[in-house]
């Protein structure tokens, strides 16, 4: 009998391994999504800081100009401030439209301009009104007008509400189906264990005691699951980006940090909290209700 008990309580000890093969290929799958949306964002705020704005200047006093291209240059929305002269312009000119106008005109026509880019939390409608009006505000007789392709920024601010509505919809429920999976895999792994535990309580261990080791072992084991997703994502992103180098130059580092620890915090956290409570569950069943 005694043997038989010893191998009961060996049989019932906690196989964790499927649990951390389960949540590791889930937080795999969310990070997978992750990384996507990351990359997505990353393009849209480089194609928002490839668009040109000019300030076309009125006046051609080089002190005046240099003055109002370091006010540029000082505001949190500029980037890449240059002074554009008649002789840039018309290159620049020449270069889109693939034809040399010396042909037909003898004099320049084309304004002197500060042609700066802005960052992309500033390339929306609200945003670029704020910063033609301050600019014609401050220097409107040295300034003639604000130019850039209102037409597409504002395109670009609706779509940007859109995408950012479907991406918060779409992130809640991507995180509901992570716990949710997550929650049913540790509570699967703590199922056949429940007659451990009901024992050890049963022969007089402490509440503390019996979830103080399990709860140890929880951390662990979604520490392990996050790295190994993260291993996981890691050769993913780096097999993709050698397939399309082009994403490399998206990337962004921080952010994909960010991510992996994410990633490992979310695994230790619902894993430490749904063996906690899978823990609390069974201690206040009877031994009767286990079965």
């Amino acid at each position: 009998m005694a043997t038989q008990g010893k191998g009961g309580l060996k049989r019932s000890k906690p196989n964790y391994i499927f649990s951390i093969i389960g949540v590791a290929l889930v937080l795999f799958i969310m990070g997978i999504m992750g990384w996507f949306f990351l990359n997505v964002k990353q393009a849209g705020n480089l194609y928002k800081e490839d668009i040109r704005f000019s300030a076309y200047l009125r006046t051609l006093n080089k002190d005046t100009i240099s003055q109002i291209q370091q006010f540029i240059t000082q505001r949190a929305y500029a980037k890449e401030v240059i002074y554009i002269n008649k002789d840039k312009a018309k290159e620049i000119w020449n270069k889109q439209s693939n034809e040399d106008w010396a042909k037909f005109l003898t004099e320049n026509p084309l304004p002197e301009s500060i042609d700066f880019h802005a960052k992309a939390e500033y390339v929306n409608k609200d945003s670029m009104e704020k910063i033609s009006n301050e600019l014609l505000g401050l220097y409107g007789n040295q300034i003639t007008d604000l130019q850039y392709p209102k037409d597409l920024v504002n395109n670009l601010d609706e779509k940007a509400k859109v995408y950012g509505l479907a991406f918060l919809v779409i992130s809640i429920i991507l995180c509901a189906v992570v716990i949710f999976s997550i929650d049913n895999t540790i509570r699967l792994a703590m199922f056949s264990n429940r007659f451990l535990i009901k024992t050890m309580q049963m022969v007089g261990a402490t509440r503390g005691f019996i979830t103080r080791p399990m709860d140890i072992k929880a951390v662990v084991n979604g520490c392990i699951s996050g790295l190994v997703a993260v291993a996981l994502l890691f050769s993913l992103i780096q097999w993709v980006e050698n397939q399309i180098p082009e994403l490399k130059t998206i990337d962004d580092i921080r952010q994909t940090m960010m991510l992996f620890g994410g990633m490992i915090l979310l695994g230790v956290g619902i894993s430490l909290l749904s063996t906690h409570r899978s823990v609390i569950k069974y201690l206040k069943m009877k031994l009767d209700e286990l079965y």
